[in-house]
């Protein structure tokens, strides 16, 4: 049988307050039985991962790379147009 986690056990785990967890439980996966409400460490991933953020910019951002069967030139775009110098 897996380990059911209280509010605060729960709350504990996911280094978040009690509070949260309960105003956002209809959100949330998690056991209800009556008005007893647990939460699985499965439920606990998923809330986990459900609030995780990559970043879009800067040296930690995960690069998109082609998408398989795509052709290997399909991501390059072209240079912006250059300009003629002017002569005067």
């Amino acid at each position: 049988m897996t380990r059911r986690y209280t509010y605060p056990e729960a709350a504990a785990e996911l280094r978040c307050g009690e509070r949260w967890l309960r105003r956002n439980i209809r959100r949330l996966p998690h056991s209800k039985k009556g008005a007893e409400v647990t939460f699985t460490e499965a439920d606990l991933e998923r809330i986990d991962q459900m609030h995780h953020v990559e970043p879009a910019t800067g040296p930690l951002a995960v690069k998109a790379g082609p998408t398989p069967g795509a052709h290997p030139l399909a991501l390059l775009k072209p240079l912006p147009a250059r300009t003629r110098a002017k002569t005067g």
